[in-house]
């Protein structure tokens, strides 16, 4: 016990646990959707692309989280362009924009001599140093992605299974394409301040697909993503707090590593049962 009330005792490490609970909230909720409709790629594409707007922020000194969100917002509106204007296809798109805005970010940031620990912080996580105003931005960021998804359930819903039949229904599918990337975009930045924007990709994905092992109702999946995720929350400060590690590293692999766990419990359950039954015919 004295492991775990030792780690959470100093407010620097209350705080780091508060702030990535909402992280974790706000990516599982977004998450499934990107799980579900084959979007890792391009949640993969957002994290990063959202560099660029980390780095001029920095540089002209108005807020991060600000120039993440007009980053991200920026890029997914160029993937809808592109993959709707062009006979592009989507995937092409989103690498064209991948490259092009990580290439971007890392120019703006050679050009920079100051500022190389504040940019690695944005860039690598820094969930030891959430401060109260972070976890207050964090906490509106999670209230509007978590109001969203309720309020939008169906499109989305249609949108991920069906989309002609979303169309036929008239639910706009592009619309509630633009809103999903919209809070996407919003949930990486809800959670880049903890993790990272090039960690924050190991929440937005990693507990949602080991939710989708277990579970099959897509409110289920974000319930059991959460538990999941706040798992790897606990169990990575912890790790973080005794041994040295990198916060945001840890959680993020550790959120990676369950689901690999589950997946090798799920094979070796599935060969057991194909063992007894073979053994019962027999």
């Amino acid at each position: 016990m004295d492991f775990i009330v030792d780690a959470f005792e100093p407010a620097f490490m209350q705080r780091a646990l508060i702030g990535s609970l909402i992280a974790v909230v706000a990516t599982s909720f977004v998450g499934t959707w990107v799980v579900l409709r084959g979007l890792a790629f391009l949640g993969d594409a957002l994290a990063h692309g959202v560099i660029p707007g980390i780095a001029l922020a920095v540089l002209w000194g108005f807020s991060p989280i600000i120039g993440a969100f007009v980053a991200a917002l920026v890029m997914s509106g160029l993937v809808s362009v592109v993959s709707n204007r062009t006979i592009v296809r989507e995937d092409t798109a989103i690498g064209l924009l991948f490259v092009g805005m990580l290439s971007l970010g890392i120019v703006i940031v050679s050009q920079a001599r100051s500022f190389s620990t504040e940019v690695t912080a944005l860039l690598f996580g820094d969930v030891l140093g959430v401060t109260s105003d972070d976890i207050r931005n964090q906490l509106v960021a999670t209230s509007i992605v978590i109001v969203a998804t309720v309020v939008l359930y169906r499109p989305f819903l249609a949108l991920t299974f069906n989309r002609d039949k979303a169309q036929t229904l008239g639910m706009q599918p592009q619309l509630a394409q633009a809103a999903l990337l919209g809070l996407l975009a919003l949930s990486i930045v809800a959670s880049f301040q903890a993790i990272g924007t090039l960690l924050v990709f190991g929440l937005l994905v990693g507990p949602p697909a080991t939710a989708a092992l277990l579970v099959n109702r897509v409110p289920v999946i974000m319930a059991v993503s959460t538990l999941l995720g706040s798992v790897s929350v606990v169990a990575g400060l912890l790790v973080s707090f005794h041994y040295g590690t990198a916060g945001g590293a840890t959680i993020a692999g550790l959120s990676v590593l369950q689901f690999f766990i589950v997946l090798a419990g799920r094979e070796i359950l599935i060969a057991l049962r194909r063992t007894g039954r073979t053994a019962s015919i027999a």
